[in-house]
């Protein structure tokens, strides 16, 4: 089995870098691929008690339905409108589930897919998750966009895809692995992309990650920010603007105990806007150094919906969802202080917790000047710790 593990730290946007999030709570969760019905339930049972500032989705326009291979996770980055169903739910579904998480204190950020439409394979037909009639070949889709609308004219290589990295504007103008590149410069398209991000805006959405952010030309994006609502003041504040941000990822396989450690550190370190990854297993097939079947998408039923996320006895998740936020190493880490502390024996939230005035794992000492002395062997099973305020005997 394998996990996906992915952390980040997030850029910021100009002028939009304020995460809106509640005084106090300072990391999201990227729920990947979940339910809105989960998502509404985490944000009320787990999220909100356990200090988290708000919830990553999944993108929640209709997009393409992929059956070879069969409902890959890709095929959520792949549209074809601006509609509100995907395998996460319908639009009554997402309304809830923001109404429910914001009234908790956890906002909501929408992977935003802007840059492009589905594949230009992608054929004919109403193979789409809301069953809209769309025609890749002819480039017609239900926005309404036409072959007026895409960058085919503007992209200079032989393929239409981009052949040179270091090339802006085969960067900006070309395919992406083939998906079909909106011409963001046209007051039209900007006009459609800001309808729909207004649209959840309205609804009450906190902000957006935007996807294939430096595949867009700059001035485009400021242009369809700058056409962008202020958010919905049922929950924030007058002239609060939306959150824009992108990401730096990194893919590379990780072992549990590194990730843990990497995790600690970030939730621990005052740097940027934090997001921790929540994800779920699937069957490892490795050949010539590469994963066969990174393509799998969540766990799902036989008629490919999603399966619930069910809760264990002891907090995990079950169904090979993962939950990496449930686990004890981040739930605690969520809180911790990055400051000098009273001197007192403290319970290390890592080891162990607080039950009342005693300890289920390590205690560390603090002197009267704030240190404390002790010993992280690389080969326990959580080779770091954390302490504070509130976890004093």
């Amino acid at each position: 089995m394998k996990l996906l593990l992915l952390l980040v730290t997030i850029g910021l946007c100009s002028a939009q870098y304020n995460p809106n999030t509640q005084s106090g709570r300072t990391s999201i969760v990227h729920l990947f691929e979940w339910k809105w019905v989960d998502i509404a339930a985490e944000c009320e049972r787990y999220l909100g008690p356990n200090g988290f500032g708000g919830v990553q989705i999944s993108p929640p326009n209709e997009n393409i339905v992929v059956t070879n291979p069969y409902r890959p996770w890709w095929e959520r980055y792949q549209p074809i409108s601006y509609k509100l169903c995907t395998r996460s739910g319908n639009e009554q579904q997402f309304r809830d589930m923001v109404t429910r998480c914001n009234n908790v204190g956890v906002y909501i950020y929408v992977d935003a897919i802007i840059n492009h439409m589905c594949g230009s394979g992608g054929g004919a037909g109403t193979h789409s998750t809301c069953g809209s009639y769309f025609n890749a070949g002819s480039r017609d889709f239900p926005v309404p966009y036409s072959n007026l609308d895409f960058n085919d004219g503007k992209c200079r290589t032989g393929s239409g895809e981009i052949e040179n990295y270091g090339d802006a504007n085969q960067v900006r103008n070309c395919r992406l692995v083939g998906l079909l590149d909106l011409a963001m410069e046209k007051d039209y398209v900007r006009g459609k992309i800001a309808e729909y991000m207004n649209n959840l805006i309205n609804i009450g959405v906190a902000g957006f990650r935007l996807d294939a952010a430096k595949h867009m030309w700059p001035g485009d994006l400021k242009a369809i920010s700058d056409r962008l609502n202020n958010l919905n003041t049922k929950w924030f504040p007058a002239g609060a603007r939306p959150f824009i941000f992108q990401e730096c990822i990194n893919s590379k396989d990780r072992g549990t105990n590194l990730y843990k450690m990497g995790v600690g550190f970030m939730l621990a370190h005052p740097y940027g806007f934090t997001r921790v990854m929540s994800s779920y297993r699937w069957s490892r097939n490795i050949s010539n150094g590469k994963d066969q079947n990174d393509w799998i998408g969540p766990p799902t039923n036989s008629d490919g919906s999603i399966k619930s996320v069910p809760i264990n006895a002891d907090a995990t998740c079950g169904d090979n969802w993962v939950c990496e936020h449930r686990w004890r190493q981040i739930k605690y880490m969520d809180t911790t202080l990055n400051t000098g502390l009273p001197s007192g024996t403290y319970c290390d939230v890592i080891s162990g917790q607080k039950e009342g005035s005693r300890c289920t794992g390590r205690q560390i000492n603090v002197d009267g000047n704030g240190f404390a002395r002790f010993q992280i062997s690389n080969t326990d099973e959580d080779p770091f710790a954390a302490i504070h305020v509130n976890a004093k005997l």
